[in-house]
């Protein structure tokens, strides 16, 4: 058995011996015969750049992957021995290769079946950098390993750190050290304090593990390990390190960084997204990415937010036909666009509304009864907790009522209602099955892109095209490897789309929106206001003409409190900058399709819970008003005949001599109280303007048997001719005095 297990453990060891060999061979002749080429400009010209273009084929400022370059000598000593220690202690001694990193790194691979351990020096980063992809293939370490040795014999050291400092990632958009300084600490390079220096040095391992915003703990941890290897390189002392250890760095993001291209560095996301590509690869592959950016959009809505308020905020333009992005900006310390936040009431119109419309549960003038309702055990309240009683939805829509909305969900039904959103790419979490949902109650929330697309779909008449920012993206052969196509989808029907466009063009004129009331064109537009124990937390407004579909939001990513109260200030941008786009020529109207039709309705049936009547053609001019109507769901008819004309006597009595004649009134009807002597018909008195239950009032002689019946007479506001009753409901009343 010995000697079994001894020839086990030989042959192993000769297995593995041949495989070592095997791959020194392999290794040697790819190194021989790979097919790279070094090319020093790719170093000195390190202005790498993703080549980016607005809608008229304009090249876009500001599309540098790289800051501004700063000599080595710029840079503080700290600073650079900050970066040595952690990414190459040896930096100064090798020849751009260290081997035994190679060595231990590749071992701990082997033993982890994976890539994790680098083992890049700086050299090797800054070839990476410059003229190779990601990619983690024996074949790639190859070829960064040849061109690594040619950078080496043709660069000195400090060319190679400075070049190097000027062009490494550290997240943000943010290429190079001195881009990196000035946007998380408001400062140039040169003023970099030691624990800030080791805070960036840490940072490039993983731009994203260790942003210094999102996930500031993380990159703290990273902070102090730079710190320990500087204490152990024996380039700071003792007390150095503690006090380092000690400190609080404060991020301080510049604001003008923070909000400047906004557009393109989000497009650049995008074009990362269509082509699976980081954006470096993106630049190194020469490839050109067209956007949807209208330039004078951009540019007014850049001039439209506040830049002093202290809150985040966003604002989108796009086109309201094909879903084209023509203007983005955002003020905050992280990107925005992919932030979910809870879209509050101004999910209301997409989720709820339309919905019932499209459905046909609902009409713009439908009733609804506005009291404290418990539903499923789920009790919402309106803002201020006040309650209006019965409410047509259009102006439950446009004062953005609470309890109407919630009503409305659960004749709708949850899933039902989601379905809708759904078909327009918005995801719901599992647990968003409560009626809180019409209230904008998300899990997750949702995107402003999101949530103004799909007003856009309102907008188009129905229609949903997903919002968009690149148009197409050529590749460094000129051959089109992406184009934008706007696939519509029909979400609503054009009624729908157009009767919910009109309640939120009420809003605008008198609701929630009614900042926008004063403006020259037709606008339809919805707030939305959230909030955590009774302090705002996010505000919105969402706003659309027949061209453009406009959204902003405020808030804190971190769900703190926002000093603004309502949606006013979001509003308020939107107008301005609608104001601004508009400033030469309006939008035309949006007008009623085909499919959607104008009829006079009773007001006098909206007293009760989902009644909508048809006026007849005997209700005066004072008591009817016109509305919109789905062809496929108009009110019936308060149809009134010759018999209905008849009024339904109630009751009759006789008291202290006095009779009483009791009838159910209509309000636009006239009642004449006859007396019926001998056959004939003796008028006593008339009641008008009255409604429900009334009464006649007439004296009797002592003794007296007297006949009575109420005529009514109403007026055919088309022909003009009257129409009288019949006396064939007569009441007969005795006093017995």
């Amino acid at each position: 058995m010995k000697k079994i297990g001894k020839n086990v453990v030989k042959y192993s060891f000769v297995v593995c011996l041949c495989a070592v060999f095997f791959l020194i061979g392999y290794v040697s002749l790819m190194y021989i015969f790979a097919p790279v080429k070094f090319d020093k400009n790719k170093i000195i010209d390190n202005t790498l750049s993703i080549n980016i273009y607005d809608s008229e084929k304009r090249p876009l400022s500001h599309t540098f992957l790289k800051g501004e370059f700063v000599c080595l000598e710029q840079i503080p000593k700290h600073t650079k021995e900050c970066f040595l220690s952690i990414e190459d202690k040896s930096f100064y001694e090798h020849n751009g290769v260290n081997y035994k990193r190679i060595i231990a790194a590749t071992a701990k691979n082997m033993m982890s079946l994976s890539f994790k351990e680098g083992a890049s020096t700086i050299s090797q980063q800054l070839i990476k950098n410059t003229h190779l992809t990601s990619d983690k293939t024996i074949r790639r370490k190859i070829n960064e390993i040849k061109l690594t040795h040619k950078l080496e014999q043709t660069f000195s050291k400090d060319e190679i750190l400075e070049y190097y400092l000027n062009i490494i990632y550290f997240g943000d958009n943010c290429y190079g050290i001195q881009n990196a300084s000035e946007h998380y600490f408001s400062k140039p390079v040169s003023k970099l304090s030691l624990d800030e220096s080791a805070l960036l040095a840490g940072i490039i391992k993983s731009p994203n593990k260790y942003h210094p915003v999102k996930n500031y703990d993380n990159c703290i941890k990273r902070r102090n390990l730079v710190l320990k290897e500087l204490n152990q390189d024996k380039k700071i002392d003792e007390n150095t390190y503690l006090k380092a250890l000690e400190t609080t760095t404060e991020i301080v993001v510049n604001p003008n960084y923070a909000t400047m291209n906004s557009y393109t560095k989000t497009a650049i996301k995008e074009a990362e997204n269509i082509l699976k590509l980081p954006e470096k690869q993106i630049a190194i592959g020469g490839y050109r990415i067209f956007t949807h950016m209208d330039k004078f959009k951009q540019e007014q809505i850049q001039n439209s937010i506040d830049y002093n308020l202290k809150e985040d905020s966003a604002m989108i333009s796009m086109d309201s036909k094909t879903g084209k992005i023509q203007a983005y900006v955002e003020k905050s310390n992280l990107p925005l666009i992919n932030v979910k936040r809870q879209p509050a009431s101004a999910i209301k119109p997409v989720l709820v509304y339309a919905p019932a419309i499209n459905e046909n549960i609902i009409t713009p003038s439908t009733v609804i009864l506005d009291e404290n309702v418990s539903i499923n055990g789920y009790e919402p309240k309106n803002i201020g907790g006040k309650n209006y009683g019965y409410v047509s939805v259009k102006n439950a829509l446009s004062s953005s009522l609470n309890i109407p909305a919630v009503k409305i969900l659960s004749y709708v039904g949850i899933n039902k209602a989601k379905s809708y959103l759904a078909r327009q790419n918005v995801e719901f979490d599992d647990n968003d099955n409560s009626l809180a949902i019409a209230l904008g109650g998300l899990t997750q929330g949702m995107t402003l892109k999101d949530l103004t697309n799909c007003y856009q779909t309102l907008a188009n008449e129905g229609e949903y095209c997903k919002a968009s920012f690149i148009d197409y993206i050529l590749d460094k052969n000129g051959k089109v490897v992406y184009k934008y196509t706007p696939q519509e989808k029909t979400i609503f029907r054009n009624d729908t789309a157009f009767l919910i466009t009109d309640m939120l063009n009420e809003c605008s004129k008198k609701g929630t929106a009614k900042r926008m009331s004063d403006l020259p064109f037709y606008v339809a537009s919805k707030t939305g206001t959230s909030s955590i124990s009774q302090k705002n937390i996010d505000a919105y407004n969402i706003s659309y003409t027949s061209e453009d579909v406009v959204g902003c939001w405020i808030g804190n990513t971190d769900n703190s409190s926002i000093e603004i109260v309502g949606g006013g200030k979001p509003t308020q941008f939107v107008k301005d900058y609608l104001s601004k786009i508009y400033i030469n020529q309006k939008p035309s109207d949006i007008n009623p399709p085909s499919s959607v039709v104008q009829i006079d309705i009773d007001n006098n049936a909206l007293a009760n819970e989902h009644i909508v009547y048809k006026a007849n053609n005997y209700l005066p001019e004072r008591y009817r008003s016109k509305a919109y109507f789905s062809r496929f769901n108009t009110p019936k008819e308060n149809f009134i005949s010759n018999l209905s004309l008849n009024p339904i006597i109630i009751d009759g009595s006789v008291e202290n001599s006095v009779a009483s004649i009791t009838f159910d009134a209509c309000v636009y009807y006239e009642y004449d109280l006859y007396k019926l002597e001998n056959n004939k018909e003796r008028y006593q008195q008339t009641i008008s303007g009255k409604h429900g239950i009334c009464c006649f009032k007439q004296a009797l002689n002592k003794n007296e048997r007297a006949k009575f019946f109420v005529k009514v007479k109403a007026k055919n506001i088309i022909t003009n001719d009257y129409i009288v009753s019949d006396n064939s409901n007569v009441l007969e009343l005795v006093n017995f005095k």
